[in-house]
C-alpha cells in the first residue's frame, strides 16, 4: 500500500492509529534522520494492523469501513504519526507530544540533508525548501524558486527539480502491512505476536491493545481517563494509564487480564470507569486520613489498588464499617511491604480478586498470609534497606503519622494540614550525610532508612549537620519524649558516629515493633490511634514530606545529567527507585535513577543508574534484561552511542 493511502486511511477512519499510552515520543534528530532514509530510499520496514470490530463506532478518524471493521495500527505508529503531521502539515488529532517535533522541516537543494527550520541561516534563503509546503503544493510552486537559484545553469535545474521531485515521490512509496485477523486473535494472541515481531522494540502490553480497542468504539475513553489522571496529579499522586485501566478492569470482571474487556461494551466500560474514579478519589482520602499515606511519594502498593477497588464496587462506593476498612488496610500495607504485586502481576491479581469475591478481606489476609508462609510480621531486618526507594520507607512515614510522632524542635505532632512557614514535613537524616560520608560510610549505610525521620523544615534547617552527639541532647532537654516519639535511641554512646551501626540496628528493633504493634491494631479492629480526616481530595496538602532526588553527592554529576537529558527530549527517570525482578517482584536494588521504559521509550531497554551494587545485585539485574550503569559519565557514553 502507498503511504498516500494509509494516510487517507487515517484521514477516513479505517486505520486508526491506537492511543498507546506513551503517545509520540520521536525526537526532532529522528523524524530528521526518518526523511533523510526516504529520500534516499532506504528500507524503513513494514506495519502491522490489527483487524477488529468496530460495530458502527464513531471512530477518531470519523468513520470506518462498511463492514464495521477497523484496522489498528500496532508496529508503526511513530512512523505513521510522523509522516502524517509533516505531510498534512499538522498532527493527528489524537496526538500527544511536542507539535514542534513535526513542524518546520526543511531540505537543502545544495547538500541534499533535513534541517529544522534556523532563522538565522534559513531566512529569506532559497536553498532551503520547506518540506511540508512541498507536499503541500506540489512541485509546480517551487520551479520559480528552482529556476532563480541555477542562474541559468540548465543542469544545476534539472539536478534541484530531480530532488525535489525525489520528495514528492515518497508519498507514492509502497509499504508493506502485515494484518492479524481473526476471531481467534485475542488481545493475548495479538500482543504476543506484535512482542515477536518487535523484539528489537518497545514491547506492546496487553493493556496498550486494551485501551486501542476501547478507543475505537469510544474516542473519548482516553480523554475522560486522562482528566482523572491530572486531577490526581494535581493533589500530588502520579498515576499511569495503564494503571488506572487496571482498576477499570478489576471492578468490571473481577479478573486481571485485560482481555476480559472484550466482553464489555462501551456503556458497561462508562459506568465503570466513572466508579472506578469515585472509587480511587474514596480511597486516596481514605489512605490519607487512617494510614497518613497523603502524597505520591509514600503510596506505595499500587498494584494493590484494583483489589480494593473491586471491594468498594461491592458495597456501593464506600466501607461498610470501619472494620472492613482496617483490615484491608492491613492487607494492603502488607501487600505492599513483600511485593505482593510487583512480579507476576496478573497472577496475583487474580488470586486475590478471586479471594475477595469468594471471602471478602478476610479471605484477602488468608491468601496472603499463605503465601508467606504463614507469617505477616515485620523484623527488624526488614528495615535494612536504604534511600526513600525503598518499600519501608512509606511504611516509616505512615508511622510516624499515625503515631503522631514529635518536631524534633517545636514537639509539636506531625500531621496534614500544618500551617506557616516552613512548616512544610522534610525528611531528615539523623546522622547528617556529609559527616558520615567523612567517616568512610558507603552510600546504602547513609541513605539507610532507619537513618531517616521526618521534621518541619525550619527544625531541619535549624540542626543542619551537626551529628546527633551535639543534637540529641538538646532535643531532649528540651523537648522531652520527642526522641522517643521518633523511634531514636536515647543511648547516648549511639550518638556518636563511630557506632553508626550500632544506633541503626537499634532504630531497626523500635521501629519493627512499632510496625507491629500499629499493623495488629488494624488487623484487630479500628485502632484507638486515629487521624484528623483528611481535606477534601483534590485540595492542597502542605504537609508533604519534600522527596529528595539523588543529589550530586551521592550520585557525581546527576543533576547535569537529568537537564542534558531533558534538553535532548529524552524520558525523565524515577529517582531513588525499586527495581524489581519481573517474575518473582522481588527487590533487588534502589537505583538513583531508573528508566524502566528506556532512555527513550520507543527504545525499550529498562536502564538503571546506581553507583553501587552488590555482585548479587549485579547478577540479578543482569539476568533481567536491565542495562546496569555505575557513573553518570558511562551513561553519558551510552546516550552518546545511541545517537551517534
Amino acid at each position: 500500500m502507498q503511504i498516500s493511502q494509509i494516510l487517507d486511511k487515517v484521514d477516513a477512519g479505517d486505520i486508526a492509529l491506537p492511543e498507546f499510552q506513551r503517545g509520540y515520543v520521536w525526537t526532532r534528530d529522528q523524524v530528521r534522520g526518518f526523511f533523510q532514509s526516504l529520500y534516499r530510499n532506504y528500507p524503513i520496514g513494514g506495519f502491522l494492523t490489527w483487524s477488529t470490530k468496530a460495530e458502527g463506532a464513531d471512530t477518531r478518524g470519523g468513520g470506518s469501513e462498511k463492514d464495521g471493521t477497523i484496522h489498528l495500527l500496532l508496529d508503526g505508529q511513530q512512523r505513521v504519526t510522523t509522516l502524517y503531521g509533516v505531510m498534512r502539515g499538522r498532527p493527528p488529532r489524537f496526538f500527544e507530544g511536542h507539535p514542534a517535533t513535526l513542524t518546520g522541516l526543511h531540505f537543502n537543494l545544495q547538500t541534499e540533508v533535513f534541517e529544522f527550520y534556523a532563522p538565522a541561516k534559513m531566512k529569506d534563503n532559497p536553498v532551503w525548501v520547506d518540506v511540508t509546503a512541498l507536499f503541500q503544493g506540489g512541485l509546480g510552486n517551487q520551479l520559480l524558486t528552482v529556476t532563480q537559484l541555477a542562474e541559468g545553469d540548465a543542469s544545476l535545474q534539472v539536478a534541484y527539480i530531480e530532488r525535489l521531485n525525489r520528495i514528492t515521490q515518497i508519498k507514492d512509496r509502497s509499504v508493506h502491512i502485515d494484518e492479524v485477523t481473526g476471531e481467534d486473535k485475542t488481545i493475548d494472541v495479538v500482543v504476543e505476536i506484535f512482542n515477536r515481531v518487535n523484539s528489537g522494540g518497545t514491547k506492546l502490553s496487553k493493556g496498550d491493545l486494551a485501551l486501542a480497542a476501547i478507543c475505537a468504539a469510544w474516542p473519548e475513553a482516553r480523554p475522560t481517563m486522562n482528566a482523572a489522571l491530572s486531577t490526581w496529579s494535581a493533589a500530588g499522586f502520579d498515576f499511569k494509564l495503564d494503571w488506572l485501566l487496571r482498576n477499570v478492569n478489576g471492578v468490571l470482571t473481577g479478573e486481571a487480564q485485560f482481555s476480559k474487556l472484550a466482553d464489555v461494551d462501551v456503556p458497561a466500560f462508562q459506568t465503570g470507569l466513572k466508579d472506578t474514579i469515585d472509587s480511587i478519589g474514596f480511597l486516596l482520602n481514605a489512605l490519607g486520613g487512617r494510614l497518613g499515606l497523603d502524597h505520591g511519594r509514600v503510596l506505595s502498593g499500587r498494584g494493590a489498588f484494583p483489589v480494593m477497588s473491586r471491594l468498594l464496587h461491592h458495597h456501593d462506593g464506600s466501607f461498610p464499617d470501619a472494620m472492613t476498612r482496617d483490615r484491608l488496610f492491613y492487607w494492603y500495607v502488607h501487600s505492599f511491604l513483600w511485593g505482593r504485586h510487583t512480579g507476576a502481576t496478573e497472577t496475583a491479581l487474580n488470586q486475590d480478586l478471586q479471594a475477595l469475591d469468594d471471602g471478602g478481606v478476610d479471605g484477602l489476609i488468608d491468601t496472603l498470609r499463605r503465601s508467606r508462609g504463614g507469617r505477616l510480621l515485620v523484623g527488624p531486618d526488614d528495615f535494612v534497606g536504604s534511600s526513600m526507594g525503598s518499600r519501608f520507607y512509606p511504611l516509616l512515614y505512615m508511622l510516624t503519622r499515625v503515631y503522631g510522632a514529635q518536631d524534633l524542635g517545636s514537639g509539636v505532632p506531625l500531621r496534614d494540614g500544618m500551617l506557616g512557614r516552613l512548616s512544610s514535613l522534610q525528611v531528615h537524616h539523623v546522622f547528617p550525610k556529609a559527616r558520615l560520608y567523612e567517616h568512610g560510610y558507603s552510600r546504602a549505610e547513609v541513605n539507610a532508612v532507619a537513618n531517616f525521620c521526618f521534621l518541619t523544615q525550619d527544625t531541619n534547617l535549624r540542626i543542619g549537620a551537626r551529628l546527633p552527639v551535639e543534637y540529641l541532647e538538646e532535643v531532649e532537654a528540651r523537648v522531652p519524649g520527642a526522641l522517643a516519639s521518633q523511634w531514636i535511641p536515647t543511648d547516648r554512646a549511639l550518638w556518636r558516629v563511630e557506632n553508626y551501626p550500632a544506633f541503626l540496628a537499634a532504630r531497626r528493633e523500635l521501629l519493627a515493633r512499632a510496625a507491629n504493634d500499629f499493623l495488629r491494631a488494624l488487623h484487630d479492629g479500628p485502632s484507638p490511634v486515629e487521624l484528623t480526616p483528611s481535606s477534601a481530595f483534590g485540595t492542597a496538602r502542605s504537609a508533604v514530606a519534600t522527596a529528595e532526588p539523588a543529589a550530586d553527592e551521592d550520585v557525581p554529576g546527576l543533576t547535569a545529567l537529568l537537564a542534558e537529558l531533558e534538553a535532548a527530549g529524552l524520558a525523565a527517570p524515577e529517582l531513588d527507585s525499586e527495581v524489581s525482578d519481573s517474575r518473582s517482584g522481588a527487590a533487588i536494588t534502589v537505583a538513583a535513577a531508573y528508566w524502566p521504559q528506556g532512555l527513550q521509550e520507543e527504545l525499550g531497554v529498562p536502564v538503571v543508574l546506581t553507583p553501587d551494587t552488590t555482585a548479587e545485585e549485579q547478577a540479578a539485574l543482569e539476568a533481567g534484561d536491565y542495562r546496569v550503569f555505575h557513573s553518570t559519565d558511562a551513561l553519558r557514553r551510552y546516550i552518546a552511542h545511541l545517537h551517534s
